[in-house]
This record gives structure tokens, C-alpha cells and sequence, in this order.
């Protein structure tokens, strides 16, 4: 089976139980969106499957084979981390040639076109560089790598508007070439939400969600109206958060819509994915279906 398989993983550190008992599959071939607030496990889940840390119980498997220090998987994965893994003396090419003596398929030619697309200096040491182009700098070694498994940890942290979007074409661009699994941990969850195909969405160490894009935002809605109204529609419903302002009374549900009474002052309203976020999270994950 082709696919990241992460089996019934728990971490703790000290008295924080970072992850319990995660189980979820990553699926090869698609654009994935790995979201939770700070603290909700995301990082410490991305560095099992890296390899960087290890799992109190559990176990990852990546195309069938166990990750754990097993050099078989090498070149099946690669993740571009939030924190600075790279020595801060070394100039952008040196670090280009020790990623190709690492990586075989790492394409020099694609790392030296992307640097000049994104006018980077590849004689500038690691360190001279500003946090916008050591994110700029990582991005462009995880696209330039044809393993079948990328997972980048906040790739846009510190770029700008102009730069995010070369980024989300590029990426798009590389799924299109080759077919390969990205998985992307971000904060900024409505400028993916066109790019990513399925949610994972973790929060206080656990799975609360994986869903498509396209079946979340289909189930994701709000109702607005007088508090009385809105009350007496959210009864059995799932409701993932309220609103209150004066006496207007805003309920997100999760569920199938359905119409309205004809003479009701109701209105209801599509939700996009960076405010399901916000209100799956806020309610801890805790479903009522």
C-alpha cells in the first residue's frame, strides 16, 4: 500500500501527553492540509514521521515498511521543518551539494532555477539570510527533491504576499509533473484551502477530523437570526459554536442543510475553511453527531 501509515502513536514529554494514541493514513497522490492550533501535536507527529523524535507506542509506516531509524525509507520522505536544521555557515550551493550526497534525487538544476526565480543569493551563508529567504532557501531544497512523501512544517513563515503565491504555484505545478503525496502544516488556512484536497485536523493530541476540502465546506454552515429562531433550529443539530451580539445570535453547524420555513427571518451562510478551523477548535474536537 502505498501511503503513510501512522499507527495508534502517543507521545508524551514529562506531564503533557502530546499525542494519544494517532492513527491516520496519508494517502499517496494527494495535496494534504495538516492543521491544529499551537500545541496540538502537529510538530511533534511531523518529527516521528521524520525520524527526529520518537514515539512512546505506536508506529509509522511508510509504504508498508516500519520508519523508525530504518534507512529504507530515506528516500521516500523528506520534510522541510520549521526550525533551522541547517548549519548557519555553510553558503545556499554548499548546502545544495550536501543535500545532492544525501539525496540522489535531489535536482541541482531546479534548486539553481527556483534560487534565481525567487532572487536568491546562493552565495549568501545560511546565516546572512533574512528568516523570509531561510524559509524561501528550505522551500526550494523540498522542491527540488522527487521523493514521493514532502511534508512541509509552516513553509510560508516569514514570506510575503508575492512570495506565498510563487510558492502555491510551484507546488501545484510539481503535483501536476509527478504525482507525489505533499502534506502541508500551516497557519494560514484559507490561502490553501483552493490548493489542498483533504483536511487533517488534530487538537489536543488527537484526530478530531480527516475529511475532503470539498465534503467539509459542503457540511460547514451558519445561521443567523433572532436568538429565539436561530435556538429552535439548532435543535439536534450539530453545532460547533455560537455568537451573540446584542440580539442577533450567529450558530456554526456542521450537517446537511436544509430549507428554511418560508417565513422565517433566518439566513444561512456558507462557512470557508479557516473559520471551521477556528470553531471545530474552540469546541475541543468534541463531536455531537
Amino acid at each position: 500500500m502505498e501511503a503513510i501509515q501512522i499507527k495508534g502513536v502517543t507521545k508524551r514529554y514529562k506531564d503533557v501527553l502530546a499525542l494519544d494514541n494517532v492513527s491516520l493514513t496519508f494517502e499517496f497522490g494527494k495535496i494534504y492540509g495538516f492543521l491544529g492550533r499551537n500545541g496540538a501535536g502537529k510538530s511533534t507527529l511531523i518529527n516521528i514521521i521524520a525520524n527526529r523524535v520518537f514515539a512512546d507506542g505506536g508506529e509509522v509506516l511508510i509504504d508498508g515498511i516500519p520508519a523508525n531509524e530504518n534507512m529504507a525509507v530515506h528516500d521516500k520522505i523528506f520534510c522541510m521543518s520549521e526550525a533551522d536544521l541547517y548549519d548557519r555557515d555553510l553558503k545556499v550551493i554548499e548546502h545544495y551539494k550536501w543535500t545532492k550526497r544525501f539525496y540522489s534525487d535531489f535536482d541541482m538544476n531546479k534548486a539553481l532555477a527556483l534560487s534565481e526565480k525567487y532572487d536568491l543569493d546562493v552565495n549568501k551563508r545560511f546565516r546572512a539570510l533574512s528568516k523570509g529567504y531561510q524559509s524561501i532557501f528550505k522551500l526550494i531544497i523540498a522542491l527540488s527533491l522527487t521523493v514521493p512523501y514532502v511534508i512541509f512544517d509552516e513553509p510560508v513563515l516569514g514570506l510575503d504576499a508575492n512570495h506565498r503565491e510563487l510558492f502555491y504555484s510551484l507546488l501545484l505545478k510539481e503535483f501536476e509533473e509527478g504525482e507525489r503525496t505533499f502534506i502541508i502544516a500551516t497557519h494560514l488556512i484559507e490561502e490553501l484551502s483552493n490548493i489542498i484536497e483533504e483536511v487533517v485536523l488534530i487538537d489536543k493530541g488527537k484526530v478530531v477530523l480527516q475529511e475532503s476540502v470539498e465534503n467539509l465546506l459542503e457540511k460547514g454552515y451558519s445561521i443567523s437570526g433572532s436568538a429565539a429562531e436561530v435556538e429552535n433550529y439548532c435543535a439536534g443539530r450539530n453545532v460547533i459554536g455560537i455568537e451573540e451580539l446584542g440580539g442577533l445570535k450567529i450558530a456554526y453547524i456542521m450537517g446537511e442543510k436544509t430549507a428554511l420555513p418560508k417565513d422565517s427571518s433566518l439566513q444561512i451562510s456558507a462557512m470557508n475553511l479557516q473559520k471551521l478551523f477556528v470553531k471545530i477548535t474552540e469546541k475541543g474536537g468534541e463531536e455531537n453527531e
